[in-house]
């Protein structure tokens, strides 16, 4: 049998994270979709059995009908394919949830709380999911493989840890339990970087989700699982340092800035090494791929107190300050940072 597996696609999500260039947020809801048509253009030209998705399909604080709609008319278009949707925390089982009350494709399968076994000629399919925005009970203590020489997949959404804690507010799962459950695949969403659990997330949401991002591809013969990953995502999230220690004018920076070659991708610049100046660079002013700029730089201190200038004096009083606690480290670099406009 042959499966897609996706998770996390979090459709209409605000994309708070990019919300410095106002526009990219709309441009990353249009991506979702184009990543989402390309996974059911997928299933439709390889002929795909089953389609899996782990939970937080959309955000149920932000999703708006015709995204429903949108994602149920791809559904129309894969009608041999059984698909198997597990409500995850942001897009749970709950009353108003369209889970509940939209009426979906008829090879649309919706799994609630509570552990269900669906019974196919190839393979049983077993799935739960979340009926809140927070689940912590254990469920897999609920599920007994009674064919094990028959294909078993899981379809559910949670935490799975290695270690013996299973506190947590998002359906917190043992691997060691998952494993010898004796699955022959499974599928779990909530963590948005891929391992042998999770496709990780259909799009990258954040520069905390660097890398490639896509969904599984399986395919189980004679009980042996084979996997490969689908890259869909056209863009990456990629963070990069500057040093700016041998510069002297913002003009120099965003010049550095602006000759990077971002390609296609989205790009967070991390200011770093001790700067000679004040720093607050206009993003207006940066090409739109860098959307992103993090000041991680210190003060380049070299003010002397040993004399009895106007500087001297207030630099002098200055130290005492920092050195008595007066002030933080934070609060002295702003002040010196005056000082030194002042007195230049």
């Amino acid at each position: 049998m042959k499966f897609v597996h996706i998770g996390d696609v979090h459709f209409d999500a605000p994309f708070t994270s990019i919300s410095d260039r106002a526009e990219l947020g709309q441009t990353r809801r249009l991506e979702q979709r184009e990543a989402f048509k390309k996974v059911v253009e997928f299933i439709k030209e390889n002929k795909i059995e089953y389609l899996f998705i782990s939970g937080d399909l959309y955000e149920q604080e932000y999703i708006r009908k015709s995204t429903i709609i949108y994602i149920n008319e791809l559904f129309k278009e894969i009608p041999q394919t059984k698909i198997y949707i597990a409500p995850g925390n942001h897009d749970p089982f709950i009353k108003d949830s369209y889970y509940n009350t939209f009426e979906w494709e008829s090879n649309v399968k919706i799994f609630t709380d509570e552990v269900e076994k669906v019974e196919n000629s190839d393979v049983n399919i077993y799935g739960y999911g979340f009926n809140n925005y927070e689940m912590n009970k254990n469920q897999l203590a609920n599920i007994n493989i009674d064919k094990k020489d028959k294909i078993n997949i899981l379809v559910t959404h949670g935490n799975v840890t290695t270690g013996i804690d299973l506190g947590g507010i998002y359906n917190p799962i043992s691997s060691k339990e998952l494993k010898e459950k004796g699955f022959d695949y499974i599928a779990i969403g909530h963590i948005h970087k891929r391992d042998e659990f999770y496709p990780g997330s259909l799009i990258s949401l954040g520069f905390d989700e660097t890398g490639e991002h896509g969904f599984t591809v399986g395919e189980i013969v004679d009980k042996k699982l084979y996997t490969t990953f689908i890259k869909v995502d056209e863009r990456e999230f990629i963070e990069q340092d500057l040093d700016v220690s041998n510069m002297y004018s913002e003009d120099e920076i965003i010049e550095k800035i602006n000759q990077i070659d971002t390609e296609n991708n989205l790009y967070k610049i991390n200011l770093i090494g001790e700067r000679n100046f004040n720093i607050n660079i206009n993003l207006k002013l940066i090409q739109k791929n860098i959307i992103k700029i993090k000041n991680n730089t210190k003060l380049k201190i070299e003010i002397k107190e040993n004399n009895n200038t106007l500087k001297g004096i207030c630099i002098k009083n200055l130290n005492n300050k920092l050195k008595n606690n007066e002030i933080n480290k934070k609060e002295y670099e702003k002040i010196l940072e005056l000082f030194i406009k002042i007195f230049n």
